[in-house]
């Protein structure tokens, strides 16, 4: 017996032949559209995922006005009195983190009594704390341009980092990153954040 004649778009063909082609053309046509499904969640992923990363961490400087930092080369670390710290580790994270970005503004650290800043740290690890400042009661002022850093609470995972003028005993330059501190995360996740996060914090230091 003779295969039928079926016309496809115009053209002549057996009907073996043309349901061949017909299975061959759908068959390329679901995958096309699954193709399209796959890349489509991908973008969608990788969109949600850049936005995280953009929306994970805030940055937020403030600065005495009228201070001349181009007149500070020296610092040392001073503990804040009733402050939050983390435990060694953390601690020392946060150090080097810091020491990394104030040297690559020509800052230099130093363990000297005489030294153009003094350098302090607060976070809050499992609750809100209260900002604290440095020296207080020792005739330390924290006010003009400062107060909002002076009046702030400390949300749970934030960063504070406090520059000092030892010379005038004011808060010259006060900054905040949150989200970025997290001891109980992966600890080269979280200094990997924590570089991130200071990164931006100092990239317009010193204030223009």
């Amino acid at each position: 017996m003779e295969s039928r004649v079926e016309t496809v778009r115009g053209n002549s063909f057996k009907t073996d032949e043309a349901h061949t082609i017909l299975y061959a053309a759908k068959e390329d046509f679901m995958s096309t559209r699954l193709a399209g499904r796959v890349l489509s969640a991908v973008f969608l992923v990788a969109v949600f995922s850049v936005g995280g990363v953009l929306q994970s961490q805030d940055v937020r400087t403030n600065a005495m006005p009228g201070t001349d930092f181009s007149k500070y080369h020296t610092y040392k670390w001073v503990a804040i009195q009733g402050a939050s710290h983390p435990n060694q580790i953390v601690d020392a994270e946060i150090k080097q983190s810091v020491d990394a970005q104030l040297a690559a503004k020509g800052l230099t650290k130093t363990d000297s009594d005489k030294v153009d800043l003094y350098v302090g740290y607060q976070t809050a690890v499992d609750q809100q704390k209260q900002w604290n400042g440095y020296g207080e009661g020792g005739g330390w002022r924290w006010g003009g341009g400062m107060a909002t850093a002076t009046s702030s609470t400390i949300n749970v995972g934030t960063l504070v980092v406090d520059l000092y003028d030892p010379s005038t005993k004011q808060l010259v330059w006060s900054g905040t990153a949150t989200k970025t501190i997290d001891p109980s995360s992966n600890q080269k996740k979280n200094e990997n954040n924590l570089n991130k996060a200071m990164a931006k914090l100092f990239k317009g230091y010193p204030p223009k």
